[in-house]
């Protein structure tokens, strides 16, 4: 990613909309989240007072706000890289505004403003995964893993059905909403996948949750990368923190089976699951959500 100039004085800028900002029919009431690509905002329908949150495209290294909210890239080197993701954010809008699922975040509108792309989404009540991991010392239950998860993969299923991946399936982009029915968010790195030649990947990976083959950008992506990332969410519920990455395990492996490590806490189906989702070499591991699914829910097995 190239370096903005004048990065001190970049600091001093406000990257966020104002609160009170009206921007399509929408007011901004508070910046909701703030990553390296984006902001989002919680903000509200001036028609009906609805909620939603509001994802803009900002990648904060490549373009600022100027002074009437226009973003503007740093320099011409970066202008070419923010125009790139600006077509890209433009089109995971597109697709998600698509996929209508109840475990799948609702798109429910996108349009260009100030010179970059917003994507308006149903505001849905929770806490994601990563936030109930770090305040749990005690044990994740298994009535919780089969139901979050169960869930959690009809959406998985949904999405590649239509030859759609996740690619970044993590705590921190799982919503627990109530009765822990969950939500599966950010969908930053979503693309489309064939059985023909592949284009090179994008390097959008997550230490502890992105199987081997997500780091190299000619590797053999399909519904096994995503059920890889599943699984090891599964793990860092076990665990209690994030998984050994991939790259490291295929140097030197020291993540213990979670058939051994917690043979003592719970079923020996659900833990031989998640061993095979998190199997290194991706033929080895479900090739499909069915199968997966087969494995974690006992009353699938014939």
């Amino acid at each position: 990613m190239l370096k903005p100039r004048g990065s001190e004085s970049n600091h001093k800028r406000s990257y966020h909309l104002k609160v009170g900002t009206i921007i399509d029919q929408y007011i901004i009431e508070r910046e909701f989240a703030r990553g390296g690509f984006s902001s989002v905002y919680l903000a509200r329908q001036q028609k009906d007072q609805t909620q939603v949150l509001i994802k803009e495209y900002l990648p904060n290294k490549l373009a600022h706000r100027a002074w009437n909210n226009l973003v503007v890239p740093n320099n011409p080197a970066s202008r070419i890289l923010f125009l790139q993701g600006r077509g890209l954010f433009f089109e995971e809008a597109k697709v998600l505004a698509t996929l209508k699922h109840p475990n799948i975040v609702d798109v429910i509108s996108f349009f260009k403003a100030n010179d970059t792309v917003y994507l308006v989404m149903i505001y849905d009540y929770g806490i994601t995964l990563d936030k109930i991991l770090l305040g749990h010392s005690e044990l994740i239950s298994e009535v919780f893993l089969c139901t979050v998860f169960r869930r959690l993969l009809a959406g998985v299923d949904f999405m590649h059905q239509r030859k759609l991946l996740h690619l970044d399936i993590k705590p921190a982009n799982i919503l627990i909403r109530p009765d822990n029915n969950p939500l599966l968010l950010d969908f930053g790195a979503i693309r489309y996948f064939s059985q023909q030649k592949q284009k090179p990947l994008s390097k959008v990976v997550t230490n502890g949750f992105s199987p081997v083959e997500q780091y190299d950008t000619h590797g053999q992506i399909g519904p096994w990368t995503d059920i890889y990332s599943v699984g090891a969410s599964m793990r860092a519920c076990m665990d209690g923190k994030a998984p050994q990455s991939s790259l490291d395990r295929l140097k030197y492996d020291e993540m213990q089976s979670a058939t051994v490590l917690h043979r003592k806490k719970y079923p020996e189906y659900l833990l031989k699951a998640v061993d095979w989702a998190m199997a290194l070499q991706a033929k080895d591991r479900p090739q499909s959500v069915a199968q997966f699914l087969q494995a974690i829910d006992p009353d699938l097995k014939r």
